[in-house]
């Protein structure tokens, strides 16, 4: 089996060593070398020839997200981010990088074994992933494997898919009573999204196109504590849908969207006529925490026939099983095409076991939710 090249570009000594005697000692990878600095890796990029880089944000001289600025439109090579707690990670996940982990330190209390487990697994999954480049319009999934050629072109030599990513809206947020397309959008109404590698800008994507008045919204995405507060705040400032970290006992209501908080199950629970959301337990299931399954299989018990659900670019097969029940108590249920995702696992898994009643591209998951909307 043929070895994955793996490149480490840090500052720090200490994490030099350890991540490439890490990488060294499994038998998945090879390590190709490693960069003092961003300058360094841009010059030894092209003679190492790296599948997948490992990148630190904070470095002397050209930080991290600079550097993926000039790196990824010339070598589209799947990078995961290892960085401290620091916003600056989702502006890089948006540059284009395919995952990220959380570096421990004096204060987080990460032990270094799960640090380096979570490592080997990230850099495992970016050997699988495509990357998505930005561009003025949109973005495109950069990948041998793509064979459709749009208005993306090429990059570097490689096969495109193009998407399109509208702007953030602008104006202000609102709850209440809401309508959408003239219909009141009633309480008992849930959307349910899960997703994992990639999902930080494909739920964003999504979310963009959705107008305030909005059904309630409950979202899984695979990420560790501390890191969801930060991203459902980047939600917040980018969407008309008012975004939030969800706390146990936070009401679900339109036009308000929560997110699972890292670190725990978050699980839809039925409140009088309406819902609330449940924040307890911090055990992995499928393999995660959060889990979309468990997020999944809540709505499909308490929400039945009154929700949607969506699942998006992922690896693996967390909240396939869920989507399934979903469908099966009268769920309507959208799965993210291969085309447009970064790891096109959890879709795949989800389709291939019947739980996915329509495939659509990133670009079109808003406006087939918003079409099966209750009129």
């Amino acid at each position: 089996m043929k070895k994955t090249r793996v490149m480490v570009v840090d500052d720090s000594m200490m994490f030099r060593a350890l991540l490439t005697n890490t990488l060294s000692n499994d038998p998945r990878f090879e390590v190709a070398g490693y960069a003092i600095n961003a300058m360094d890796a841009m010059n030894k990029i092209p003679l190492y020839k790296p599948d997948v880089l490992t990148l630190d944000i904070e470095m002397p001289g050209m930080t991290g997200l600079e550097f993926l600025k000039k790196l990824l439109p010339k070598y589209p090579i799947p990078v995961v981010l290892v960085s401290s707690l620091n916003v600056r990670v989702f502006d890089a996940l948006a540059a284009g990088a395919v995952d990220f982990v959380r570096k421990p330190d004096d204060q987080n209390h990460i032990r270094k074994d799960a640090f380096l487990a979570t490592l080997v697994n990230k850099v495992e999954i970016a050997s699988h992933a495509r990357v998505r480049l930005p561009t003025a319009e949109g973005f495109i999934i950069a990948d041998g494997a793509v064979t459709q050629k749009t208005s993306g072109g090429t990059v570097a030599g490689r096969s495109t898919a193009f998407h399109t990513i509208p702007g953030a809206p602008a104006g202000g947020k609102s709850h209440g009573e809401l309508t959408l397309g003239g219909a009141k959008i009633h309480e008992d109404m849930i959307l349910a999204i899960g997703a994992s590698t990639g999902g930080t800008e494909a739920i964003l994507a999504v979310m963009q196109q959705f107008p305030a008045k909005m059904p309630g919204i409950v979202i899984t995405q695979h990420m560790p504590p501390g890191f969801t507060a930060m991203y459902a705040e980047r939600l917040n400032r980018l969407c008309k849908v008012e975004v939030r970290e969800a706390k146990h006992g936070d009401r679900v209501q339109p036009g308000l969207a929560l997110l699972a908080p890292g670190g725990m199950q978050m699980r839809l629970v039925r409140m009088g006529s309406g819902y609330s959301v449940s924040c307890m337990g911090t055990e992995k299931v499928s393999g995660h925490c959060p889990s979309v399954d468990v997020l999944f299989d809540s709505v499909a018990n308490i929400a039945r026939d009154k929700a949607i659900g969506v699942i998006l670019t992922g690896m693996g097969a967390d909240g396939a099983a869920g989507l399934l029940r979903m469908r099966k108590n009268g769920a309507y249920t959208i799965g993210q095409d291969k085309e447009s995702c970064v790891v096109y696992g959890m879709p795949m898994e989800a389709y291939k076991i019947g739980a996915v009643c329509t495939q659509v591209s990133l670009n079109a998951v808003a406006s087939t939710v918003i079409a099966k909307l209750p009129k």
